[in-house]
């Protein structure tokens, strides 16, 4: 939300400075996350100064410059070069004296120096309109009436506009100050209570009559849940032109690009008051009826961006006798506005249910700043008070009658709601101690009636202006933002209850892989769990969770699969030129089983592109590839207790030579290289590797007990062992079989070596194993392991038909 300090000022009984002003509204929970200032000229014309052309001769070494002797008002005149072809004596012009830095309205800002200029000094420069920002015109320099005063500043003559702006940063639920009038509620709330003396808003005085009653207008609302009241006003004979200086200068100051005196208007009374206001040419409206009702699911409508949209059934229209207007709150139609030509308008001020607006300003992408009001609860209350005002300034500044009666459709009116408060709770809740009569005092000030005042209960009325207040707990916030949240006395001591984690071993486990990761030169990274439905097939989309209310097109789904959120990430990375990387993510993916059955599912994803490392001058960095981040996962799941060496082909949506690993009977994890049809979504050109571990399976499955050996007394013994076999064969088919051998004195496996030669025969390869035997209760002997060596070569022989190599 934008604030003008001058235009708040306009509202406040007492001045104050911009920078208390900053420090009340933070307090009160309009928290200033900017503030700046305002130059409706760009330097605000600082240094600039009046002076009048004494001389202007023919330049000695220029044909088409001058040599002028110009006054400035300092005693002594100036020497200038001017190549400007209307420069002449008598003149009285806008100078820029050497120091003084200029912001031309296209371009970059210049400092003037003592410059010579064919051969002659130039101790400044005489201006043109664009060259200070206050103009386009090139054709010359700037000649200003004969009445202006030399040695004036230009700040001071032209008096360019100036403001400090506040940015504020409203929560969701602060509907009441979306405006100046509400923001102004707040600080005079502040100001009573703090200066102990009645302060309330200057509030325009609404003298409204109308002139004439020569235009009809018959309103009809024929949804009155979607329409809870709605109000309107003619004015015949207006004139459609620019607005006035002040009203250019209010919205400008709050980013708005004034367009005409109407529209100017709604747009200022929006941001004055909250509420938002739409006019329409009177002679469009056919039959000069209005009705507020909701289309046939299809209709076509244009809108005023000239986009034909198909409506919803639940999009609510302002129509006339015979087709729609307007997106009720969201945006106007193409044929019904305001234009240059319009004479007379019908203004429309209304109340649309919060959840009808928000529905349709995100199902057709209008994210305006009607729809933002309307979504949050405006006052119902108001419409007609803003309605009066803007005719009254409509009248004022555009000309023309206020033509008809104040039109006010109100089919069920709705009472404030009532809040009771007990003052132990409000003590209990905010850690202080409040008199009634100040919590009495705060409460009226921001518009709350008192209707039940006992001894330790106070029960109240909320102003429509506060949609969000239904709890006692709202009324405690009330209190304590205009009391001052600094103002609460800390305890001496707190009192907390420990919490008790049952079952902690999972987080346990995740900081313990996480620092290993980390250890290993990975980063963490943290995505985003909505990502984009366009990245999947409609097969991976089948079981996906959609939103109902997503705010962009491109968010519009809960993740189904880790990757493609962190392949933006990479993405991001190599078009920065950071193209070695190592990440790794703990997150959730989610699916749907039928309507209001949800799952979410925990995993590790690991991801690896470019370089393992740098080239140094003792090695060459190695790249990327599936080993390395096979035995990463390995290594890892090990640590969470899952022991194996089983890792399957399998098939992938997602990947190349897919590989999982089952573990007692449950899939834990899947890594392989990401297919490059998945990559060039993301314009990646290089090899990624991903691993994902599913988190919740290991946790559950995995082994819950950590067992330590002391280390033997005997020593281990390796032996090494060759077979020949065929190049289909796996490494696994090797390990199962010696696994079924039970040999219990042998330790660990190792495949160290792969060779391949037509020496060997056709299609067959050598793997090299390294064996690993060891007793912990004695030294081992030659002839117990030649027996264990020989029922594996046996073996290999027998049930691989691998042949041993000697």
């Amino acid at each position: 939300m934008t604030i003008s300090y001058k235009w708040l000022s306009e509202y406040l009984p007492v001045t104050i400075d911009p920078d208390r002003l900053s420090t009340i509204l933070t307090s009160v929970g309009l928290e200033v996350e900017k503030m700046e200032q305002f130059e409706e000229v760009k330097g605000g014309l600082k240094g600039l100064v009046i002076g009048e052309v004494l001389s202007s001769e023919q330049h000695p070494n220029a044909d088409k410059l001058k040599l002028t002797k110009v006054d400035i008002g300092s005693g002594e005149s100036l020497q200038i070069v001017c190549g400007a072809p209307n420069v002449a004596a008598g003149q009285k012009v806008v100078v820029a004296t050497v120091g003084t830095t200029i912001y031309p309205s296209s371009g970059d800002p210049l400092t003037m120096k003592v410059a010579k200029i064919r051969g002659v000094e130039s101790y400044g420069m005489i201006c043109a309109e664009d060259e200070i920002g206050i103009g386009t015109s090139h054709a010359g320099i700037m000649v200003l009436p004969a009445d202006a005063q030399v040695g004036t500043t230009a700040e001071q003559y032209f008096q360019p506009f100036s403001d400090t702006i506040y940015e504020i940063g409203l929560t969701p639920n602060r509907m009441d100050a979306m405006s100046h009038w509400g923001v102004a509620r707040d600080v005079c709330a502040y100001l009573s209570h703090h200066d102990k003396k009645e302060v309330k808003p200057l509030l325009p005085k609404l003298d409204f009559k109308a002139d004439t009653n020569s235009l009809k207008i018959d309103i009809t609302i024929e949804n009155n849940k979607a329409c809870k009241r709605y109000s309107g006003v003619c004015l015949s004979n207006v004139q459609v032109k620019e607005s006035p200086k002040w009203l250019q200068e209010r919205l400008k100051a709050i980013g708005l690009r004034p367009i005409n005196n109407i529209v100017d208007i709604t747009n200022f009374i929006q941001h004055e008051t909250g509420q938002p206001l739409h006019a329409f040419d009177y002679d469009k409206i056919k039959e000069h009826k209005v009705v507020v009702k909701t289309m046939s699911e299809g209709t076509l409508f244009t809108t005023l961006d000239e986009k034909e949209r198909k409506l919803n059934s639940e999009d609510l229209m302002i129509c006339d006798a015979a087709e729609p207007m307007c997106i009720a709150g969201v945006f106007g139609g193409m044929h019904s506005g305001v234009t240059n030509k319009t004479t007379n308008i019908f203004l429309e001020s209304a109340y649309f249910d919060p959840i009808f607006i928000r529905k349709s300003s995100f199902r057709h992408g209008l994210r305006t700043d009607a729809a933002t009001r309307f979504e949050k609860g405006i006052d119902i209350s108001n419409t007609v008070n803003v309605v009066k005002r803007a005719a009254m300034l409509i009248k004022e500044i555009a000309g023309g009658n206020i033509a008809s009666d104040i039109v006010d459709l109100y089919p069920d009116p709705q009472p404030k709601p009532l809040v009771s408060i007990k003052y132990h709770y409000l003590k209990k809740l905010s850690g202080k101690n409040y008199h009634p009569e100040t919590v009495k005092n705060i409460l009226q000030s921001l518009g709350f009636t008192l209707e039940r005042d006992s001894m330790d209960t106070l029960t109240v009325a909320v102003p429509y202006h506060k949609p969000d207040v239904s709890l006692p707990a709202d009324l405690v916030e009330e209190i304590l933002r205009i009391d001052g949240l600094d103002n609460i006395d800390i305890p001496t001591t707190i009192s907390i209850s420990p919490s008790i984690e049952e079952d902690y071993r999972g987080e346990i486990l995740k900081e313990k892989i996480s620092n290993v990761l980390t250890g290993l030169g990975f980063t963490e990274i943290l995505t985003n769990s909505i990502t984009n439905a366009a990245y999947f097939s409609p097969e991976e989309l089948k079981n996906s969770v959609r939103l109902l209310n997503n705010l962009s097109s491109e968010l519009d789904i809960m993740r189904p699969s880790m990757l493609h959120t962190a392949l933006e990430v990479i993405s991001f990375n190599i078009n920065r030129k950071n193209n070695n990387l190592r990440f790794f993510e703990f997150g959730k993916t989610y699916a749907s089983n039928s309507v209001g059955k949800y799952n979410e599912k925990s995993h590790l994803c690991l991801y690896l592109t470019g370089q393992l490392g740098e080239t140094q001058w003792k090695e060459t960095a190695k790249a990327s590839d599936i080993y390395y981040l096979k035995g990463l996962a390995k290594s890892i799941l090990a640590t969470l207790g899952v022991k194996t060496d089983a890792f399957d082909m399998s098939e992938s949506s997602e990947l190349e030579a897919a590989l999982s690993v089952i573990y007692n009977g449950e899939r834990v994890a899947e890594l392989g290289k990401v297919r490059n049809d998945l990559m060039a979504k993301f314009d990646i050109k290089q090899p990624v590797f991903f691993a994902d571990l599913y988190w919740d399976t290991i946790i559950e499955v995995g082994n819950k007990k950590v067992q330590f050996n002391e280390i033997s007394r005997y020593p281990s013994v390796e032996r090494d062992l060759a077979i020949v076999v065929p190049k289909t064969m796996k490494y696994k088919d090797i390990s199962e079989q010696l696994s079924k051998l039970r040999l219990n004195k042998l330790q660990q496996v190792r495949l160290f070596d792969v060779f391949e030669s037509e020496k060997l025969g056709k299609d067959k390869k050598s793997m090299a194993i390294n064996l690993t035997f060891m007793d912990e209760e004695k030294t081992l002997t030659d002839k117990e392991i030649d027996t264990w060596m020989n029922k594996i070569m046996n073996t290999l022989e027998k049930e691989l038909n691998a042949e041993v190599r000697k």
